[in-house]
Formats: structure tokens, C-alpha cells, sequence
């Protein structure tokens, strides 16, 4: 006579007695009618699954399993919460996590903790850290400043919500409601902000997928709107008269006069230091830091320019700002006191504007045929899509640039004269 299988008994429950036929998969109609015990029992399904009916009238599923030589139990649920078929379907993860040496009651508990881990990490956690990692890469002041301008719209609506759990629909919302006023730009802009946030999260295991990229289109798209420049020589030769007519501050007026001879960009100008300025050798270096292409950009200065700064420097030369703020010698005049100049002067801005002197200086260097385009691109710091080229650009170009500088210069004092201007290339034979 064989000996009887000892019965496995987990804290204090036991199987249910009442049939000596093996127990058969179990059925809702069985479930809904097991009515409740003095003590807890179990209705078997098979497969290590069973079903927990407690005095308390809660019914639980259970998966009875052995792992490293030890009977364990995996909650999975409770009854009709969890159904039958949702019951099984869980029996057989767990089996085939048993299948490949992972127990499946120590997995559950790692992914409670994700779970737990992933709803603390929200949006404005994850857009602050993004905001911190482009301050460590070097990007400019005013970069960084647009980038948390614009998070700033969105962190009311999103910025506490577990950022695995944000969709495209909240985002969506946020954006409309930004679109709705008018601001088509500013809500195109954000929704590449927010598109980097969830890159960056993505890169830092931190969420999975990108929910913008599906609202591309979603957006009413921007008309562009180019800044204003001056193209024609009759009316930038009137533009330079008026300035040298205008009565400002000393360093607005310096900033105003040296824009249109080295055409950068306006912030790389009114943030200009004095040490980025060699006299001597007429070179003006713009830090990588300050730069769009955050490469380092050097500038030839031509005769005329090193006059302005020449006495510039006798005003401002005691400090580190070349262009210092009327308030605090340690600030630098603002991104808008040099439009607004131009309005005092009586330029609307739909005639001229500071950033609209790069335009005015490519299209008249180019009309006048006397230099290479590619000459004319470094001098715009403008960048190679060739890599190639790129690295050969950087040294290439200079003398003409040295040329052109002058060239430039010159044809600007004609223009201010007024009376002489024919054209371009006649300007350019004299």
C-alpha cells in the first residue's frame, strides 16, 4: 500500500474535503455560489491556481508555487475584481516567470516599486532637471531663460502629474488653450519644448514614449513673419543720417552705429565685454557661450568700427560691459533699448530692426557680386550643413573677410553721404 500524499496547508487553510474526486476547473456558477465558512477554504482550479473564500464573504485568488525549495503564495487578486479568465491568464505569467528562474512574488514586489517610483516623478521634475543639463552645456542666458518662459505656460496644468502618465490629449488642451489667444507661434515653440522634456525623460529612463509626436498638424502652423530690414541703399543711407542725427544715451548710440558694420546678432553685441576686443589686431572674438551655434565667432573690424569703440572706451572701459545699462554698470543695456531707439528715432518696425541689420548686410554683400557667398556665410556665422566644409571653413575665408569688412564700411559712409550712390558695384570701383 503506497503511503498518502501529506497535504499542503498555507496558514491555516484548508482544501475543501467534502469530494474525494479529483478537484475540475472551476466555473463562475461555482464561484459566485461558495458561500462563506467558519474558517477559510480553498476551491481548486488547477494549475496551482485556487480561489480563497474567507469568513469575511471576500473571495481571493491565490497561486500556491515553490521557488529555491520553498512553497510560497502569490496574491493575485480579489473576486469579481480579478474574474476568472483575468485569474488564469496571471497564473500563467507567473508560471512562465517560474519557467525561467524568476519568482514571481519577488518580481511583483519590484514592480509595485516602479510603479510607486514612476507617479514621484513628474513633469516639472523631469522639465527642471532638462533645464539644469542645458545650463551645464553652456547654452546662453537668454536661451535658458525662453526655454523656462515657456515650461512656465504648461506647469500649472501638467507640471504634478506623473510624467509616464501624461497623454497627448492633456498636452493637446494646454496647447489650444495658448493657441486660442492668438499666440500661434508661442504654442508651436512650446509644444517642441515639451517634445524635448519627454526626450530627455525618455533618454533618462524616465518615461517611454514622446506624446507630442503625435500632434504634429494639430496645431494651426504660424505665418512667418520676417524681421525688418533695410535693403535699399537710398533708404539705409536716410536710416544713418538719422542716427548720426539721434540724441541717445552715449552707449545706445555707439551699440546702434556698430550693429549695422558688424551685422551679428544683437544679443552677441549689447552683451559684449571688453575682453573679447583686440584692438590692435582689429578683432572682435564672440565667445562660443554667446553664439547661436554656440561656436566661437570672430569678427574683423574695420577702421570705422574701431573708431566708435575707441571712444567708447573712454566711457565704458573702466568696467566688463562694453555696452553697461543706464541703472547698474554691472548689467548691459537691454534686449529691447535698441528698437526702441530706432522708434524715437521715427523707424517703425515695420521699416527696421535691430536683427534685420544681418539681412541688410547679406543681400547688399551678395548684390554687389564682390565676394564669395561663402565669405559672406562665416561672416553671418552662418553654418555649413557639410561637415567637411565646415572644418575647412573655420580658418578659409579670413583675408576676405578683412576685405569685405573694410569694403563694407566704406560703402556705408557713401550711402550716409547720400547723393553718390548709383550702385553697388559702381559704389565698389571707387
Amino acid at each position: 500500500m503506497q503511503p498518502q500524499k501529506k497535504r499542503v496547508r498555507f496558514r491555516g487553510i484548508e482544501p475543501d474535503t467534502r469530494k474525494a474526486i479529483p478537484a475540475m476547473p472551476l466555473t463562475d456558477v461555482q464561484i459566485k455560489a461558495a458561500k462563506p465558512r467558519e474558517k477559510p477554504y480553498k476551491l481548486s482550479d488547477g494549475g496551482w491556481l485556487f480561489l480563497l473564500v474567507n469568513p469575511s464573504e471576500s473571495k481571493l485568488w491565490r497561486v500556491a508555487y515553490r521557488f529555491a525549495g520553498k512553497e510560497k503564495l502569490l496574491a493575485l487578486g480579489s473576486y469579481p475584481e480579478v474574474s476568472l479568465k483575468d485569474a488564469r491568464a496571471k497564473r500563467d505569467e507567473a508560471r512562465a516567470l517560474l519557467a525561467s528562474s524568476i519568482d514571481p512574488g519577488e518580481q511583483k514586489k519590484v514592480e509595485k516599486l516602479a510603479r510607486v517610483s514612476a507617479a514621484g516623478i513628474t513633469f516639472k521634475l523631469v522639465a527642471m532637471d532638462y533645464s539644469d543639463k542645458l545650463q551645464r552645456e553652456g547654452r546662453a542666458p537668454a536661451t535658458l531663460a525662453k526655454i523656462e518662459w515657456l515650461l512656465s505656460l504648461v506647469l500649472p496644468k501638467i507640471g504634478e502629474r506623473p510624467i509616464g502618465q501624461i497623454t497627448a490629449a492633456e498636452i493637446l488642451a494646454a496647447l489650444k488653450a495658448i493657441e486660442a489667444r492668438g499666440n500661434l507661434e508661442t504654442a508651436k515653440r512650446l509644444r517642441a519644448t515639451i517634445g524635448a522634456v519627454f526626450r530627455y525623460a525618455i533618454a533618462t529612463a524616465r518615461a517611454e514614449t514622446d506624446p507630442t509626436a503625435v500632434l504634429k498638424g494639430a496645431l494651426v502652423a504660424p505665418k512667418t513673419k520676417h524681421r525688418a530690414a533695410i535693403t535699399d541703399p537710398v533708404a539705409l543711407g536716410a536710416f544713418l543720417r538719422s542716427l548720426d542725427a539721434f540724441d541717445g544715451q552715449p552707449e545706445t548710440v555707439a551699440a546702434l552705429k556698430l550693429l549695422p558694420l558688424v551685422f551679428t546678432r544683437p544679443g552677441e553685441l549689447r552683451l559684449a565685454e571688453w575682453v573679447e576686443f583686440d584692438l590692435n589686431k582689429a578683432v572682435w572674438t564672440i565667445p562660443a557661450s554667446r553664439t547661436k551655434m554656440r561656436r566661437e565667432h570672430q569678427v574683423p573690424l574695420p577702421r570705422q568700427a574701431l573708431a566708435i569703440l575707441e571712444g567708447l572706451k573712454e566711457l565704458t572701459g573702466g568696467g566688463w560691459l562694453v555696452f553697461p545699462g543706464v541703472r547698474s554698470k554691472d548689467r548691459p543695456i537691454s534686449e529691447n533699448t535698441m528698437n526702441a531707439s530706432m522708434r524715437r528715432m521715427g523707424f517703425t518696425q515695420e521699416q527696421v530692426t535691430a536683427h534685420g541689420f544681418r539681412a541688410t548686410a547679406s543681400t547688399l554683400l551678395n548684390e554687389s557680386g564682390k565676394f564669395s557667398a561663402d565669405a559672406i556665410e562665416r561672416a553671418l556665422a552662418h553654418q555649413d550643413p557639410d561637415p567637411v566644409r565646415r572644418a575647412y571653413a573655420r580658418g578659409a575665408f579670413w583675408a576676405e573677410r578683412v576685405e569685405m569688412a573694410q569694403w563694407w564700411a566704406d560703402y556705408l559712409d557713401r550711402l550716409k553721404k547720400g547723393g553718390e550712390v548709383v550702385s553697388l558695384r559702381a559704389a565698389g570701383q571707387d
